[in-house]
């Protein structure tokens, strides 16, 4: 009997996919099935599957119709009893699908094990720590307040909680990971594994559609979770919103190009404050607020180059910190 269900959905992902199979491949946990969901690629992607022999793999070619529902033709093939996901650019620690089974097992009342995680670049080069934060137990509050998961490559899941809490939200073009992360914790248990297991690789993509489109999904899952639970996690509303605009900010300034971009930064600055005004009292607003100032009244390169230049100047990774405070405080109370 298979214990694992290991889901790849890949669309042209003829750069990473090898790297990403050989990750899941090395898993030190063995009992498990590999299920690729070809989502229509057009590239060499295939081919580089079919090179690979193992008898674990199994591949299904569908026409393209997105991450999500590639994430439910996978649920909807799996056989094992837990199952989790992987993309096709992200890696994993050989010991990741080990420590969260082991995880599980000793905690019958969890229905989902998540681990810690470390960012790369395009190349492999390690960018910086994800959240690194471990709730275990009813993680409904913290994880309204942030998506402490990360991404989609992190969970462990017991099969029969996955089908009873239904598919990802095939509508979503972004944050349907979140949304599925917040209906699974308001009927079930998280663990957590304090240790860093999933390598996620941030590329550079249009920074403009993909953050606006972050934000109004976002501010969708939000209502909607606390609509499920509207005694409980109504009050952390406010909070939660003002920790994505603080999220959106911190990621439009550091990819920043242009004055349009940044007039996308100075708009979710002005949300960040609306939703949690405590954020003028910080040291960093000062810094938020300059690089704002130079790339819209600098030329380009010269905004480009001070921004190199002075980057302790520039450095607004504070923002983050704040973030991670407002949880702390949170569970405090």
């Amino acid at each position: 009997m298979v214990i694992i269900s290991v889901v790849i959905p890949v669309y042209n992902g003829e750069k990473t996919i090898k790297e990403t199979i050989d990750s899941v491949l090395k898993q030190t946990f063995t009992n498990f099935e590999l299920i690729i969901i070809n989502d229509g690629s057009i590239d060499r992607t295939l081919e580089i599957i079919y090179s690979i022999k193992d008898e674990r793999l199994k591949v299904f070619s569908y026409p393209n119709a997105g991450l999500a529902a590639s994430r439910n033709r996978g649920i909807y093939l799996a056989k094992g009893q837990y199952i989790s996901f992987i993309d096709a650019d992200d890696l994993w620690t050989p010991d990741k699908l080990e420590l969260q089974l082991k995880a599980l097992e000793e905690n019958s009342e969890a229905a989902v094990a998540y681990s810690w995680t470390d960012c790369i670049n395009e190349t492999g080069k390690f960018l910086g720590k994800g959240s690194y934060l471990s709730f275990s137990g009813d993680v409904r509050a913290n994880l309204l307040l942030t998506n402490f998961i990360d991404s989609g490559s992190n969970v462990l899941i017991r099969t029969e909680a996955l089908k009873k809490v239904g598919y990802f939200d095939e509508s979503r073009k972004s944050c349907e990971d979140w949304d599925m992360w917040l209906r699974l914790a308001s009927g079930y248990s998280f663990i957590a594994i304090s240790k860093p297991q999933v390598l996620y690789r941030i590329s550079s993509t249009s920074m403009s559609t993909n953050l606006l489109r972050m934000e109004a999904e976002s501010m969708e899952v939000i209502e909607r979770a606390c609509d499920r639970n509207p005694s409980y996690l109504t009050r952390l509303k406010p909070l939660s919103k003002g920790n994505i605009y603080k999220y959106l900010l911190f990621r439009s300034l550091n990819l920043a190009a242009k004055k349009d971009d940044c007039l996308i930064a100075a708009k979710f600055l002005w949300k960040s404050v609306k939703y949690d005004p405590s954020i003028l009292q910080t040291k960093v607003i000062l810094k938020v607020l300059f690089k704002i100032i130079t790339i819209l009244l600098l030329p380009p390169k010269i905004a480009e180059f001070m921004v190199k230049k002075y980057k302790r100047l520039y450095d607004i990774a504070a923002l983050l910190i704040y973030h991670r405070k407002i949880i702390d405080l949170q569970v405090k109370n």
